[in-house]
């Protein structure tokens, strides 16, 4: 038999495969919402109007300030103002400022970040009632206890410095740094505690190998809420301090206010350069920020 007439092998018939599902493909459609668009430009027109006019003011002369159209742009502008405030001790007020938020960032997350830790991770009664205990001073205005606070830092020798403005600054920011905190510390897994304690990690080392790195946000949110609290406080720097020595942005703003006048460009120029350290702040943590609002990851 030759090999042209030998039988070829069958081949078994392959099961048939089920047909691969067509791929779904999501439609996207956007909705127009002029409600919220309104309300976007009422809101930006709210914000921008008045940054503009402090902008558009500071850069007239004195003497046209007060008939100056604060939406109008100036006619002839100028840097005198500017100047004025440069050479006339914003330099020192600027780093004064510096120290003392600075001072209370360190302050708060030294002392809040340990504090917030342990009220997540200590489920007592105890715990819980000391957690809810310190949460109180939120509903504590500074007002109301400036008087005890004035008598405490006199019997310290703290009067006139700038410790004197740091503490109660630091104490008032700490209950809603601590709230912040514990909100994103509640977020982490249980699992990944379980994971390091059968490692045999301690408590210490789950808080900076754990606990910090996974709530930046967080710390973000408490840094940037401290250092504004005390770089706009005006209140302890106004009872706790009196020389030129230990002042602050928001005190040397009186430079430019006096009995026969006040130095409306100036003042304005002032306002300007304190608000530009804060908002560069705010440039660099805005995502922090915004993820430490939300919870960790953002979530």
């Amino acid at each position: 038999m030759s090999h042209d007439t030998l039988p070829r092998p069958v081949k078994a018939a392959e099961p048939d495969r089920p047909a691969a599902p067509a791929r779904r493909r999501r439609h996207w459609t956007r909705r127009a919402n002029p409600l919220a668009g309104l309300g976007s430009l009422i809101w930006l027109a709210i914000v921008i109007i008045p940054i503009y006019a402090m902008i558009s003011a500071s850069l007239t002369s004195q003497d046209q300030a007060l008939g100056h159209n604060a939406l109008k742009p100036p006619t002839h502008p100028t840097l005198d103002n500017y100047n004025t405030v440069l050479h006339n001790g914003f330099g020192h007020f600027l780093w004064n400022t510096v120290l003392v938020a600075a001072a209370v960032v360190a302050l708060v997350l030294v002392l809040c970040v340990p504090l917030a830790y342990v009220a997540v991770r200590t489920r007592t009664f105890w715990s819980g009632a000391a957690f809810r205990l310190f949460l109180l001073g939120i509903a504590i205005p500074a007002q109301a206890v400036v008087v005890p606070l004035y008598l405490m830092i006199a019997k310290l020798n703290l009067y006139d410095s700038l410790l004197a403005v740091i503490l109660p600054t630091a104490a008032f920011a700490m209950p809603v740094s601590v709230l912040i905190l514990t909100g994103t510390l509640r977020d982490i897994s249980e699992e990944l505690y379980e994971a390091m304690a059968l490692d045999g990690a301690s408590p210490t080392r789950m808080l900076f190998q754990l606990v910090i790195p996974m709530t930046k946000g967080g710390i973000s949110t408490v840094v940037v809420y401290s250092a504004l609290q005390a770089w706009n406080g005006f209140l302890f720097p106004l009872i706790f301090t009196q020389s030129d020595g230990p002042r602050v942005l928001t005190l040397g703003l009186f430079n430019y206010v006096s009995q026969f006048g006040v130095n409306i460009p100036a003042l304005l120029a002032s306002v300007v350069l304190s608000g530009i350290p804060i908002f560069a702040v705010y440039l660099v943590a805005r995502r922090s920020l915004v993820g430490g609002l939300m919870g960790v990851g953002g979530k």
